[in-house]
């Protein structure tokens, strides 16, 4: 079977867990995730990736190419203890301009934006991205916390712990604070 088969199989497992919760998938508003928590499960991502790639078989399960390929790993670590984790949703509109926040999280309050370094431009720009997503969420009603998850499989980023030093900072507009974290994985 393919990995793309496997990930679709876990994929829908982890759907038919959601809509075991009801209709809507609600569940009770304590369910609220701490950050912290959060950031350190995105800490063994690399771990959690290696670990279904070399196990018992000699099939890649999970192949990191491209962003979507770190959206769906993120969204099986993630979703299963987040329980109203909703991926892929389109932001309001700023500026003439929606964003879609990777995923988010009403009951933590919480929105985790995903990057994949592409190549050497992308990783010497993507603070200029990373300064834009920052200013459209600043407007989000349901975001305190913003994380990004910054996977470079080849060490794009010039300067990593300057970036993560840099997005590690709380924000506040117009008396809103946005506090801001960051998980750089190679």
């Amino acid at each position: 079977m393919p990995a793309n088969d496997y990930l679709q199989l876990v994929l829908t497992g982890v759907d038919q867990v959601r809509s075991s919760y009801g209709a809507s998938g609600d569940l009770p508003s304590d369910t609220r995730v701490l950050v912290a928590e959060v950031i350190g499960a995105m800490n063994s991502f690399t771990d959690i990736v290696r670990y279904l790639n070399t196990r018992r078989s000699n099939v890649s399960v999970l192949s990191i190419n491209e962003e979507a390929d770190v959206q769906d790993a993120l969204y099986l670590m993630l979703r299963p203890w987040i329980h109203d984790l909703v991926p892929e949703d389109p932001n309001q509109k700023v500026a003439n301009r929606y964003t879609i926040k990777d995923f988010a999280s009403k009951s933590s309050k919480l929105v985790i934006e995903a990057k994949y370094v592409r190549n050497a431009d992308h990783g010497k720009n993507i603070s200029k991205e990373i300064n834009d997503d920052i200013e459209n969420y600043r407007y989000h009603d349901s975001c305190d916390d913003l994380i990004f998850f910054i996977y470079d499989p080849d060490g794009l980023i010039p300067d990593s712990a300057s970036l993560e030093r840099h997005l590690k900072t709380s924000r506040t507009y117009d008396d809103r604070l946005l506090r801001c974290h960051a998980v750089i994985k190679p």
